[in-house]
Parts: C-alpha cells; structure tokens; sequence
C-alpha cells in the first residue's frame, strides 16, 4: 500500500502563497474600489486643471511673466484660491485641521464636525422613533393608512432649503435656539425613508403565518412583536442607512441661514464667504466621510442584530 508523501514543512509559503494572497485581495471586493478611487481622482485632478486653467494663465499674463505651459500646469496644482482645487490640496488641509489642530479649536474640522454630528444624531434618533411610531399606526389603522401616509409623502415634496428658515425662525421666537432647530430639520428629513419602510417591513409577512397566530389565539399585539416587527428589521435597517446620511445633510442645511459660527454648514458658509474653495472642499469632504462612517456603523448594528435574531 503506497503512502502519499507529505508535504516538507514550509511547503506553499514562498512566492506562490504570496501570489495567492494577492490575488484573494484583489478578487475581493478591494479591486473593484481601488479602480474607482483612481478614477474619481483622475478625473478631479483632470478638472482641476481644465478649470484653473485659464485664471493662472490670466495671472501670470498680468505679472508680466510669459506664461508656458509646464507653468500653468504647476500653477493649476498650487493656486491659492482655485476655482476647483487639486486633491493633494484639500488632502493638506484635512491633515493640517484635523492633525495639526487641536481638536477643541474653533479651527479643527473636528470640533465642527462634532457640532455637527451632535444635532444629526439627535435628530436620527428622534426621526426614527416618529417613523416606527408612525408605521405601526399606519398598519393597524386604515383611517391614518388613507389619510396620513399621502401626506407624509407630500410632505417630502417641500424643498428642505425653502423650509429649514421658516423652522429656524419659528422655533427662535419661542425660544428654542442652539442644538434642537437643526435637530428638527434632521427629523424632518430622516423620519421618512423609516415610516415608508417599516409600514413595508411590518407588512412583509406571510398571511399564512398572521392566519396561524390567529389560530393560536395571539393578540394585536403579539403578532406584531413576534412576528412582524422580527420580519420588519432588515427594512428598518435599510431605511435608517438612508435616514442617517439624510439626517446629516438637514443638519448642515439647518447651520445655514442661522449664521452658526461652528459646524460643518458653518464652515462650508464662511468658506464660500472668503473665496475659500480648498476650506469648501475639506468639509465636504468631511461631511462625506462623517456620512459614510454612520453609515457603516448602521450596517455593524444590522450585521449584529439580524445575527441575534438568527434572521443572518
């Protein structure tokens, strides 16, 4: 009876194993945003050139210098206030406000950013408690499902840069200033995607199931705790994955007409002011990281729940 041999230790470590670890990275899901990184910044930096291009030109026409175009090219790169900054410009910014800046400084994109998430987050959490609130009422009344829901949708119609002063200003002559009036834009904006969602998620189930609790005897209130708000969950995640990333932008849109002198609509503000592009571009920036961050953080809620439920 012959034996297969076994393989020498350190068998597959070496040149192959590293080719296969690779190539597990790059067949992933690394690849794929690794290409359009690239291409996004291709593209900006395409941009960046055609765009300043003629404002360096212009520049450099008027102080006398004859303008080549290796020199344009390099003044495109390094222009003090261009028309679209170049992302190694809003790269040294986001590093010289968020490192070398302390974080409390008025200064630091991450004490404005901290203003900001402070109302997004209240905001959240109250747009989605109104939105679970509002769905269950929807579902086990016809009277609101006929009545409400159209102008819950209609309600969505409304420009939120056309409402968020009116609310600003309402609230400011009762009194109420500071965290909460933005907070209210972010509910307006985020309570939405959760009614429509959850009045979709607490509908999922089977009839044959809701006829089998019935059989049981289950009340109301038990077929809607065992089982329609465990169906419902995937759509409530679904939805406050879009109601956060909504939730900031009422948040920033909220720090506009009122003048703030901290948060990320602040700062957008004070940019546009001063012809600052690259200060413009690092919050948005910013704000864009600071969405998908809350994002992702949803999602690991969702991976974690869903797991405890045994619905993943």
């Amino acid at each position: 009876m012959t034996v297969a041999p076994i393989a020498e230790p350190g068998a597959g470590i070496g040149r192959s194993g590293e080719v296969s670890l690779l190539t597990r990275a790059m067949s992933g899901k690394a690849l794929p945003i690794l290409i359009v990184v690239l291409a996004i910044v291709a593209i900006w930096y395409a941009g960046a050139v055609w765009l300043n291009w003629q404002t360096v030109a212009d520049r450099l026409a008027r102080s006398g210098t004859a303008p080549d175009m290796l020199t344009i090219l390099a003044g495109t790169m390094a222009s003090d206030r261009p028309i679209l900054p170049a992302p190694h410009q809003v790269a040294l910014d986001l590093w010289k406000t968020i490192v070398e800046t302390r974080p409390t400084s008025p200064r630091s994109l991450l004490f404005h950013a901290w203003v900001t998430l402070s109302s997004t987050l209240l905001g959240f959490a109250i747009g989605t408690a109104l939105g679970i609130l509002l769905a269950v009422g929807i579902l086990h009344s016809r009277t609101l499902d006929k009545s409400l829901m159209p102008w819950i949708i209609t309600s969505q119609t409304i420009p939120i840069l056309a409402i968020a002063p009116m609310i600003i200003v309402v609230l400011s002559s009762i009194g109420v200033t500071g965290l909460l009036p933005k907070a209210v834009i972010s509910t307006y904006l985020s309570f939405f995607p959760v009614t429509v969602g959850m009045v979709k998620g607490l509908r999922s189930p089977d009839t044959m199931l809701i006829d089998l609790m019935h059989t049981y005897s289950a009340s109301r209130g038990q077929v809607l705790a065992k089982l329609r708000l465990p169906a419902s969950l995937p759509f409530l995640f679904a939805s406050m994955k879009i109601a956060v990333a909504a939730a900031l932008v009422g948040a920033i849109v909220g720090e506009l007409p009122t003048g703030a002198q901290a948060g990320l609509g602040a700062r957008l503000l004070a940019g546009s002011y001063y012809g600052q592009t690259v200060q413009i571009w690092s919050a948005l920036v910013m704000a864009s990281v600071l969405a998908g961050t809350l994002v992702a953080l949803v999602g690991l809620a969702e991976t974690a729940v869903l797991k405890r439920t045994g619905a993943r």
